[in-house]
């Protein structure tokens, strides 16, 4: 009996490996909602959380997350932290819009459904703008368009991320009855297991452009199962093999050269009597 106890909660049994997951999920959530509260730093929160979720998913699911969290924040501050700063003034103009668009009669009353079109549009974007931002290092003009590459390679999976994504946020936002209730569950780990999802959902299509990882979730600097990558590996060692014996070339011939006008030097030294 205790055997079988001790097993199952070991760390390598499906129940610890479960719990394991959801101290990370935990972890993380408690990181970005402390950190989330002076509001302009909710950019770089949130982007650090699902770069602590994505790193959980890749690897085995055993990770710091407080070190991971702290790590992505880091990492992605001016590029997370302008994207808030640009989405939520274009987010506030079009909320501005969409009320006097509601309360306006006549023709422009009509106009609240681009609007809202827009705005349905933005945040099919930033849903995978952060996912791609952590996973991805580039521009941010680059970084968008592969988010809209990426968004609309699956159409699918975009209404199930915003059925989500808006849906729990509405239902907390509109039942007032069980709101201490929804708050309990956003501040422990509401936002960890959205960031879940997304790992779950996004990751495979990220991982044909990732390099390999071990199990643990870190790099493999000589993949041996991604064809794609090994491909390439051999085709920039080809290209680096080249360049170096073209290098030996080069350098062979200078010494030849080097040598040689150092024969010429001591025979014009011995003509002049030197």
């Amino acid at each position: 009996m205790r055997e079988l106890m001790s097993s199952f909660l070991s760390n390598d049994s499906a129940f610890g490996r479960l719990m394991t997951r959801c101290g990370v999920v935990i972890g993380a959530n408690l990181m970005f909602v402390i950190f989330s509260l002076p509001v302009i730093t909710i950019g770089a929160s949130y982007a650090a959380l699902e770069y602590t979720l994505f790193r959980m998913e890749r690897g085995d699911g055993v990770i710091n997350p407080f070190k991971e969290f702290w790590k992505g924040f880091r990492m992605n501050w001016k590029q997370a932290t302008l994207t808030f700063v640009i989405a939520a003034a274009l987010a506030a103009f079009l909320l501005i819009d969409l009320r006097i668009t509601k309360l306006a009669g006549g023709p422009i009353h009509m106009l609240r459904i681009p609007v809202l079109a827009i705005l349905i549009l933005e945040v099919s974007l930033l849903l995978w703008l952060y996912p791609v931002m952590v996973c991805f290092e580039d521009t941010l003009p680059n970084l968008v368009r592969n988010s809209v590459f990426f968004a609309f390679r699956k159409v699918w999976k975009l209404p199930v991320l915003l059925f989500f994504h808006l849906f729990s946020l509405y239902l907390s936002a509109s039942d007032a009855q069980y709101q201490p209730l929804y708050a309990f569950i956003w501040t422990f780990f509401g936002f960890g297991l959205l960031a879940f999802l997304d790992a779950k959902l996004m990751l495979p299509d990220f991982v044909p452009y990732l390099p390999p990882v071990d199990e643990c979730g870190d790099r493999i600097l000589e993949p041996e199962e991604s064809e794609s990558v090994y491909d390439y590996t051999s085709k920039v060692e080809s290209v680096a093999s080249v360049r170096m014996h073209a290098g030996e070339e080069k350098s062979d011939k200078s010494d030849k050269s080097a040598h040689k006008s150092e024969k010429e030097i001591l025979e014009d030294m011995k003509r002049l009597g030197m």
